[in-house]
């Protein structure tokens, strides 16, 4: 198993951003929300982070949420689609709140629409 997370798991550009949220596949729960591209063309998802200075004011906690869910992602990796997707914080977690963080996170990657679990946007 590979638990790296380099610079081909990431989004960088403005173009890559701009095209995830062109296709408006768009899951919310209470804290994230998670769009999605239909094919990255790629053997691997990439993901892309927006944590706004409304959700956060001090970096240290836009950092921390960012650390979070990038750990997520590096240990789940290999069981997502080859997909580019971009995780918005719509609410500040922090260490007390981080396993809802995650748990949402699985249910928006992985939840399927057909069970509910995830409100489509």
């Amino acid at each position: 198993m590979d638990y790296r997370f380099g610079k081909q798991y990431r989004l960088l550009k403005t173009d890559d951003f701009s095209s995830v949220f062109a296709f408006r596949k768009r899951r919310s729960r209470d804290l994230l929300q998670v769009s999605r591209s239909n094919g990255n063309g790629l053997n691997h998802p990439r993901i892309g982070l927006v944590v706004g200075k409304k959700t956060a004011k001090r970096a240290n906690e836009r950092n921390y949420m960012k650390r979070v869910i990038r750990d997520w992602f590096r240990l789940n990796k290999n069981q997502l689609p080859p997909q580019d997707f971009v995780v918005r914080v719509r609410r500040k977690f922090d260490r007390a709140t981080a396993k809802q963080a995650r748990a949402e996170l699985a249910q928006l990657m992985f939840g399927n629409p057909a069970t509910g679990c995830g409100k489509q946007v």
